[in-house]
Protein backbone atom coordinates (compact mmCIF):
# COMPACT_ATOMS: atom_id res chain seq x y z
CA UNK A 1 0.00 0.00 0.00
CA UNK A 2 1.55 3.37 -1.34
CA UNK A 3 0.96 6.98 0.56
CA UNK A 4 -2.88 7.88 0.80
CA UNK A 5 -4.64 11.28 0.99
CA UNK A 6 -6.72 11.98 3.05
CA UNK A 7 -10.07 11.19 1.49
CA UNK A 8 -8.76 7.65 0.63
CA UNK A 9 -7.99 7.31 4.64
CA UNK A 10 -11.52 8.69 4.93
CA UNK A 11 -13.10 6.14 2.50
CA UNK A 12 -11.10 3.37 3.81
CA UNK A 13 -11.93 3.90 7.90
CA UNK A 14 -14.84 5.44 8.05
CA UNK A 15 -13.38 8.57 9.84
CA UNK A 16 -14.30 11.94 8.25
CA UNK A 17 -11.90 14.51 7.10
CA UNK A 18 -12.65 17.13 9.02
CA UNK A 19 -12.51 14.47 12.07
CA UNK A 20 -9.02 13.61 10.93
CA UNK A 21 -8.03 16.77 10.31
CA UNK A 22 -8.88 17.55 14.24
CA UNK A 23 -7.34 14.28 15.38
CA UNK A 24 -3.79 15.66 13.24
CA UNK A 25 -4.49 19.37 15.20
CA UNK A 26 -4.69 16.92 18.88
CA UNK A 27 -0.98 15.03 17.65
CA UNK A 28 -3.14 12.13 17.60
CA UNK A 29 -2.13 11.43 13.60
CA UNK A 30 0.81 12.51 11.72
CA UNK A 31 0.48 13.41 8.21
CA UNK A 32 3.79 12.59 5.95
CA UNK A 33 3.01 15.73 3.59
CA UNK A 34 0.98 17.70 1.02
CA UNK A 35 -0.38 16.79 -2.38
CA UNK A 36 -1.74 20.56 -3.53
CA UNK A 37 -4.01 21.15 -0.31
CA UNK A 38 -4.87 17.54 0.43
CA UNK A 39 -2.93 16.00 3.04
CA UNK A 40 -0.81 12.94 2.98
CA UNK A 41 -0.44 9.39 4.94
CA UNK A 42 1.21 6.54 5.40
CA UNK A 43 -0.07 3.26 5.13
CA UNK A 44 0.21 2.60 8.89
CA UNK A 45 -2.98 5.72 9.53
CA UNK A 46 -5.54 2.91 9.45
CA UNK A 47 -3.87 0.42 12.20
CA UNK A 48 -3.95 4.24 14.11
CA UNK A 49 -7.08 4.90 13.22
CA UNK A 50 -8.47 1.49 14.65
CA UNK A 51 -7.11 1.92 17.72
CA UNK A 52 -8.20 5.25 18.06
CA UNK A 53 -11.67 3.82 17.22
CA UNK A 54 -10.52 0.60 20.39
CA UNK A 55 -9.81 3.53 22.69
CA UNK A 56 -13.05 5.69 21.71
CA UNK A 57 -15.30 2.81 21.87
CA UNK A 58 -13.69 1.54 25.98
CA UNK A 59 -14.31 4.75 26.71
CA UNK A 60 -10.92 6.07 26.97
CA UNK A 61 -10.44 10.33 26.59
CA UNK A 62 -8.73 11.69 23.47
CA UNK A 63 -6.06 12.72 26.08
CA UNK A 64 -5.88 9.12 27.68
CA UNK A 65 -5.39 7.45 23.57
CA UNK A 66 -2.81 10.42 22.66
CA UNK A 67 -0.85 9.15 25.82
CA UNK A 68 -0.62 5.38 24.60
CA UNK A 69 1.60 6.14 21.71
CA UNK A 70 5.29 6.92 22.04
CA UNK A 71 6.65 10.28 20.30
CA UNK A 72 7.76 7.56 17.13
CA UNK A 73 3.90 6.78 17.25
CA UNK A 74 3.93 3.44 18.22
CA UNK A 75 1.35 2.07 20.80
CA UNK A 76 2.36 1.48 24.29
CA UNK A 77 -0.45 0.58 26.63
CA UNK A 78 -0.64 0.98 29.91
CA UNK A 79 -1.96 -2.05 31.40
CA UNK A 80 -2.74 -0.35 34.81
CA UNK A 81 -4.77 1.61 32.93
CA UNK A 82 -6.11 -0.86 30.71
CA UNK A 83 -7.35 -2.69 33.82
CA UNK A 84 -8.85 0.13 35.54
CA UNK A 85 -10.95 0.61 32.42
CA UNK A 86 -12.16 -3.09 31.97
CA UNK A 87 -12.85 -2.50 35.66
CA UNK A 88 -15.07 0.57 34.71
CA UNK A 89 -16.98 -1.15 32.25
CA UNK A 90 -17.96 -4.08 34.51
CA UNK A 91 -19.18 -1.43 36.89
CA UNK A 92 -21.09 0.23 34.01
CA UNK A 93 -22.36 -3.53 32.59
CA UNK A 94 -23.62 -4.11 36.28
CA UNK A 95 -25.19 -1.09 36.88
CA UNK A 96 -27.23 -0.81 33.38
CA UNK A 97 -28.21 -4.85 33.88
CA UNK A 98 -29.56 -4.24 37.45
CA UNK A 99 -31.04 -0.66 35.59
CA UNK A 100 -33.07 -3.09 32.74
CA UNK A 101 -33.79 -5.69 35.45
CA UNK A 102 -35.90 -3.16 37.06
CA UNK A 103 -37.18 -2.13 33.99
CA UNK A 104 -37.94 -5.19 32.93
CA UNK A 105 -39.57 -6.40 36.78
CA UNK A 106 -41.57 -2.57 36.59
CA UNK A 107 -43.18 -3.52 33.34
CA UNK A 108 -44.31 -6.76 34.19
CA UNK A 109 -45.32 -6.35 37.88
CA UNK A 110 -48.78 -7.60 38.79
CA UNK A 111 -48.97 -5.16 42.33
CA UNK A 112 -52.00 -2.70 42.10
CA UNK A 113 -49.61 0.29 42.22
CA UNK A 114 -46.23 0.16 41.58
CA UNK A 115 -45.83 1.68 45.00
CA UNK A 116 -46.93 -0.81 46.95
CA UNK A 117 -45.20 -3.28 45.20
CA UNK A 118 -42.14 -4.36 47.69
CA UNK A 119 -39.14 -5.36 44.19
CA UNK A 120 -39.92 -1.73 42.94
CA UNK A 121 -39.49 -0.27 46.09
CA UNK A 122 -35.80 -1.42 46.84
CA UNK A 123 -35.33 -0.51 43.25
CA UNK A 124 -36.42 2.94 44.28
CA UNK A 125 -34.17 2.97 47.15
CA UNK A 126 -31.28 2.27 45.04
CA UNK A 127 -31.99 4.64 43.11
CA UNK A 128 -32.28 7.47 45.85
CA UNK A 129 -28.57 6.37 46.91
CA UNK A 130 -27.03 6.42 44.14
CA UNK A 131 -26.88 2.81 42.82
CA UNK A 132 -27.83 3.74 39.15
CA UNK A 133 -25.39 7.01 38.53
CA UNK A 134 -22.12 6.44 37.26
CA UNK A 135 -19.25 5.93 39.59
CA UNK A 136 -17.61 9.88 38.93
CA UNK A 137 -21.20 11.16 39.32
CA UNK A 138 -22.09 9.63 42.38
CA UNK A 139 -19.08 10.56 43.85
CA UNK A 140 -19.55 14.28 43.19
CA UNK A 141 -23.24 13.85 44.82
CA UNK A 142 -20.89 12.47 47.78
CA UNK A 143 -22.05 8.98 46.96
CA UNK A 144 -19.21 6.49 46.99
CA UNK A 145 -17.79 4.38 43.82
CA UNK A 146 -17.96 0.94 43.12
CA UNK A 147 -14.46 0.62 42.09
Amino acid sequence: MSVLDISEVARRSGVPASTLRYYEERGLIASIGRRGLRRLFGPAILDRLALISLGRAAGFSLDEIAAMFTAEHAPQFDRTALSAKANEIDHTIARLAAMRDGLRHAAACRAPSHMECPTFRRILKAAASGAFEPPTLALRRGGRSAR
